[in-house]
């Protein structure tokens, strides 16, 4: 079960907890009923390839995506209504996110917990904030995220262009924080991801399997390349919109990072937190080391949909750079080289070239 803490409170915030009238959910569900008809309609049409979690996943817009974050997606592009306040950490698959969940929340919440105390040592960053793509209808509800505190913070794997405008337009007010990492890397940590939380009744991805269907572009909102290159874009047209942080820089310099990424949320440190070290007592909490030992994360589990959780361990792996030097031949780490140098050529982005 997610749940979602409420500063300054012991207690957290139950997504699936119903908190409006009964007319409203009646209305909500009908929709949603006729949306499942319309999906339903929509998956016969799409274009499909064998899955890295499910058995299926659709080419819908130009991106990959399972059946259950497409029914996620038109939700969010039809009920979901952003605030001027609102925060979304964007990513694509396992470049990061963990991490960048618990700073910012860690950031945004740094006055309303002691870190001796912190609900981040009982419970795992997943828990921080809400992961859009499926905690919108989690448990056949459009949730309205009500009493979340303000900045609402949310994570989402969506690619840029796939959002709703009231989103992503440089007339709105929201913020981005977007976080890519070298695709070696991500290519080795989403395959070992993936077939841990794949379903039991069907065959695991085999490794190679997998880097030829990566390079192809074919896995869960990919092609990788086009997702990172959508928030690139953006982040160059409105950079006081959309933060553009790359996984490697973090790890070599994480004070530098995380006073950025402070200062991009409106929550820059003061002089006297400084002289104090909160920077540095908040990247030791969030530390792969520090989280990753914590029992919350070696036995504790969320859900993400109805009927289906994940086991926090899952979301805990090496954390480190340039793991993929213990998977890839030199002729797999070459091609991805260039699939990538092809893609980002003339827009200013490199993204692990430097081996």
């Amino acid at each position: 079960m997610s749940t979602y803490f409420l500063p300054g409170k012991n207690t957290c915030y139950n997504p699936t907890a119903t908190n409006y009238d009964n007319n409203v959910q009646t209305e909500e569900q009908e929709a949603y009923n006729d949306l499942q008809k319309q999906l339903d309609h929509l998956y016969k049409t799409l274009p499909k390839d064998k899955g890295w979690k499910s058995e299926y996943i659709f080419l819908y817009k130009n991106f990959w995506l399972s059946r259950d974050v497409i029914k996620g997606l038109l939700l969010i592009q039809t009920y979901f209504k952003p605030e001027p306040t609102d925060i979304f950490l964007a990513t694509f698959m396992k470049s990061g996110t963990t991490w960048l969940k618990a700073l910012m929340f860690a950031i945004s919440n740094r006055h309303h917990y002691e870190f001796s105390n912190h609900p981040l040592l009982s419970t795992g960053p997943q828990s921080a904030f809400p992961f859009l793509d499926t905690h919108i209808y989690l448990d056949q509800a459009i949730t309205k995220f009500d009493h979340l505190p303000k900045p609402r913070l949310f994570a989402t794997h969506h690619p840029h262009e796939s959002l709703p405008t009231s989103m992503t337009s440089p007339m709105s007010p929201c913020k981005f924080v977007y976080v890519c990492r070298d695709p070696k890397d991500v290519l080795i940590s989403k395959w070992d991801f993936m077939n841990k939380i794949r379903s039991k009744d069907l065959v695991p991805i085999s490794f190679n399997e997998a880097y030829e269907s990566f390079c192809k572009g074919v896995s869960e909102y990919g092609p990788f390349w086009d997702h990172v290159l959508g928030y690139w874009k953006a982040s160059k047209e409105s950079p006081d919109k959309i933060l553009f942080l790359k996984y490697e820089d973090m790890k070599k310099e994480p004070i530098v990072e995380v006073r950025k990424l402070a200062a991009f949320m409106g929550m820059a440190f003061t002089t006297e937190e400084e002289e104090k070290g909160v920077v540095e007592e908040i990247v030791k909490l969030c530390s792969f080391e520090t989280l990753s030992s914590l029992e919350v994360n070696k036995s504790g589990r969320q859900r993400f949909i109805a009927k289906e959780t994940i086991e926090n361990q899952n979301f805990f792996r090496k954390g480190v750079v340039g793991d993929w030097e213990n998977y890839l031949t030199e002729e797999m780490k070459d091609r991805i080289d260039s699939i990538t140098s092809d893609k980002l050529k003339g827009s200013g982005l490199t993204l692990g070239l430097t081996k």
